[in-house]
């Protein structure tokens, strides 16, 4: 299942890394201050061409409420950057064809307009300056490289290395932070697969009446979601292996959408905006996934577009490396994430703290301890490395870049 989707991750994480780069957050942040139309429509497009990493676009999407983005608009760019992204459709695509494709395009569209209704009905004002106050003095999250190269023209950045660089970091960053959920996503769909199909028979409801089947399967599609702690791009071949073994298209969907609830984002919810918000977030989002998976098999049923025909288990969990069009992908895209990963070793230095690779010359936080300079990606990394250092570096300063060549390419 790796194989056969490992193009598309290097080709969605290459075009993620270009809009991280190139595109200046500062900008997004002022345009976000209100809860209006404008302002959703805005962070839908500008989430879609965002993050694919739930962690880091649930940090991301914290920081622009803390400077002034508001809750919605922060939440709808959140919403965006998980389900509406590159890569998460090509890979679906790849798994379980193209109906499952623009089924999350239509979905990810109607679950952002669901949870905007919900923001609005259900949180106000008082509470949203409360969560603001809270995100304020919350600790801050893994930062993308700023986009340095948005000052350039187009030609000109094509033909830059260092905007190249840019990307380059941006790239191996989000590689960074997904890959265990990545890794996840398969090995729990491996396990699954070997499963019995009475099994899935026992957890969603497959030989039952349409309207019964369609219910249950589209509320336990998403708690299934919320116990496997695996969300974002990892969901697309446990989703496959779901669809195969007999749940509704609803239940699918339900359960793909569901992917920013998972245990550990909530309770990283709880520590930027308070309980009180995160309680009525969750709920909010829980319902949009539910009401976004009906509707949607709803449409899709009445044109025609819902698949007749499932894949077995075996097939999507067996299937075989051989000389074919994904074998010539994938060379061709592990060339491209070769010279990306090289690009970074001229600027890169490692985050003692979390071990997160980090662009020297992008103006984060740095500590000089024992005649070493280190970088770190967010300022909450540098506080806890402050507090210990000798907990992260050993004696010879080893994970540090040496004074005299602080800023200043590795050779």
């Amino acid at each position: 299942m790796a194989w056969e989707v490992a193009w598309a991750l290097v080709l969605g994480f290459a075009l993620s890394g270009i809009v991280q780069a190139w595109v200046p957050r500062s900008r997004i942040e002022r345009a976000l201050g209100g809860r209006g139309p404008r302002e959703i429509a805005l962070a839908t497009g500008l989430g879609a061409a965002s993050s694919s990493c739930s962690y880091a676009a649930i940090a991301i999407a914290k920081s622009m409420f803390a400077k002034g983005a508001s809750f919605a608009s922060a939440m709808t760019f959140q919403f965006a950057s998980t389900n509406l992204v590159f890569e998460l459709g090509i890979v679906i695509w790849v798994f379980i064809g193209w109906q499952f494709t623009l089924a999350e395009l239509v979905g990810g569209l109607i679950l952002i307009a669901l949870m905007w209704l919900g923001l609005r009905l259900f949180v106000a004002r008082r509470l949203e300056d409360e969560a603001r106050r809270h995100a304020e003095a919350a600790e801050a999250g893994h930062q993308h490289v700023s986009a340095g190269a948005a000052r350039l023209s187009v030609a000109q950045r094509l033909a830059s290395v260092e905007a190249w660089s840019d990307v380059a970091h941006n790239f191996r960053s989000d590689w960074e932070m997904l890959w265990r959920e990545i890794i996840s996503g398969f090995a729990i769909a491996g396990f699954i697969s070997l499963l019995p199909k009475d099994v899935f028979n026992s957890l969603f409801i497959t030989d039952a009446s349409r309207p019964v089947r369609l219910l249950e399967n589209v509320i336990v599609g998403p708690i299934v979601a919320i116990l496997s702690f695996v969300c974002s791009v990892g969901n697309a071949p446990l989703a496959a292996v779901l669809w195969a073994g007999g749940i509704s298209f609803s239940g699918v969907l339900g359960f793909i959408y569901a992917d920013l609830i998972i245990i550990p984002i909530v309770i990283a919810y709880s520590k930027y905006y308070g309980r009180g918000l995160t309680a009525r977030l969750v709920a909010i989002m829980f319902a949009a996934a539910v009401l976004a998976a009906l509707t949607v098999d709803g449409i899709f049923g009445a044109t025609g577009l819902v698949p007749s025909e499932r894949p077995s288990i075996d097939s999507i969990a067996s299937r075989g490396i051989s000389w074919n069009y994904t074998t010539f992908l994938n060379i061709v895209f592990l060339a491209v994430a070769a010279v990306l990963v090289s690009l970074t070793l001229r600027r890169g230095a490692k985050d003692p703290v979390c071990g997160m690779t980090v662009d020297r010359n992008a103006g984060k936080p740095t500590s000089v301890h024992a005649g070493h300079t280190y970088y770190f990606c967010s300022g909450a990394c540098k506080a806890r490395f402050d507090a210990e250092p000798e907990r992260y570096v050993d004696a010879s300063g080893r994970m540090g870049v040496p004074l005299e060549h602080a800023g200043r390419p590795i050779e």
